[in-house]
């Protein structure tokens, strides 16, 4: 995307009512293009391949192939889109699967328009749309999901994980767990951005991992059990 660009985006809904106004919405904003639509999960490879947008507005619930399988089935591409996920509030649980399969945050689907235009903006330059206190409500959901103390434990798991990091790396991997932006780290941290920049890059490949959101899920992993 050059610098001056609209955002391009592909809404995936199987409702045409829902992919309708948001085509409608997000076309009001001169920063945003919607290049194409899907009904469906499975369609999505090749609306992708075919429309190469820079965001995915993506569905959970779906009857085909719901909007968890067509995430994890994206982001496995390196030069996938981002996917910013739709939901509603009784989805939380989908919600924290698709954040694990690497999407880069949700919206609600009555949050305000210019809101949902924000949130694809800034998926867009790179930052999750998810804040502290909501990606502690999702984690306290997820609980029974091996969150409970041992060693097979998803929280010893992830302690062990962040254990691999050196110290510095483990430092901005707490803070970016606290939502905090790269600025921000810097500022904490006493380092330049760029300093950051590479340490966030330097924890995605140690731990294998897709984005700044697993980082703060694993965190919050650790950090879910005594």
């Amino acid at each position: 995307m050059g610098e001056h660009s609209a955002v391009r985006v592909l809404v995936v809904d199987d409702d045409p009512l829902v992919r309708s106004g948001l085509r409608l919405m997000l076309g009001g904003a001169p920063e945003v293009e919607v290049v194409g639509e899907a009904a469906d999960g499975g369609e999505v490879a090749a609306r992708v391949a075919a429309h190469a947008p820079d965001v995915v507005l993506m569905d959970v619930r779906m009857p085909g192939v719901d909007g968890l399988a067509a995430t994890e089935a994206l982001r496995r591409d390196e030069r996938a889109p981002e996917v910013l996920v739709l939901t509603t509030f009784h989805s939380d649980d989908f919600v924290l699967r698709a954040l694990r399969a690497g999407a880069a945050g949700y919206v609600l689907k009555d949050t305000p328009p210019a809101d949902i235009v924000a949130a694809v903006l800034r998926v867009a330059a790179g930052e999750p749309v998810l804040s502290p206190a909501v990606l502690r409500r999702l984690i306290a959901r997820a609980t029974v999901d091996g969150a409970g103390p041992g060693p097979g434990s998803r929280a010893a798991r992830a302690r062990e994980r962040l254990g691999s990091l050196g110290e510095r790396e483990r430092e901005v991997a707490l803070a970016v767990g606290r939502g905090r932006s790269n600025a921000e780290i810097a500022a904490e941290l006493f380092m330049g951005v760029p300093t950051v920049k590479t340490h966030v890059s330097r924890i995605l490949t140690k731990l294998d991992l897709n984005n700044r959101v697993q980082i703060a899920l694993l965190v919050h992993d650790a950090e879910s059990a005594p």
